[in-house]
């Protein structure tokens, strides 16, 4: 998808956000609600949903698409590295990420963003996943990174 058409799309995405995560409702209902909407609306998004911090391991959270790794291992994986790295992190194709865990092998790209409570500490990450090579860019990082905030007040 072209950037400015992308761009305008998440703009609209963010809004409608914005105005569900207003009403009642605890963390969890708005990852499920953040999940479905953002699924439902970004043609290139194969697996859209979240993994929790549970101790040492990222247990699966709300989320939209095919069935998800229940458990992440601690250090391995795109998600444990946003973790550790304390930052979004866009993979062109996971295949060639070290470590990459397959949950679906549909899945060829990947951008994983952190959710932080309100003293910075990350507490779950926002985990999409595309079937497309290179599927993901800096639009979505920026844009990502504002939906994951809507969480973080």
């Amino acid at each position: 998808m072209e950037k400015t058409k992308k761009s305008k799309r998440y703009e609209r995405v963010y809004r409608q956000l914005v105005e569900l995560l207003e009403k009642p409702g605890n963390r969890l209902s708005k990852m499920a609600t953040i999940a479905a909407v953002l699924h439902h609306k970004m043609d290139h998004f194969f697996w859209t949903g979240f993994y929790i911090i549970n101790e040492d391991t990222l247990t699966a959270g709300p989320y939209q698409g095919p069935v998800a790794c229940q458990a992440l291992e601690k250090d391995r994986g795109v998600c444990q590295a946003a973790v550790n790295r304390g930052e979004s992190i866009v993979v062109p194709d996971v295949h060639s990420f070290p470590g990459h865990i397959a949950c679906d092998d549909r899945s060829n790209s990947e951008i994983v963003v952190p959710l932080k409570d309100k003293n910075g500490n990350i507490t779950a990450v926002l985990d999409v996943d595309s079937r497309d090579r290179d599927a993901f860019d800096e639009v979505d990082r920026q844009w990502l990174e504002r939906v994951v905030s809507l969480l973080e007040s």
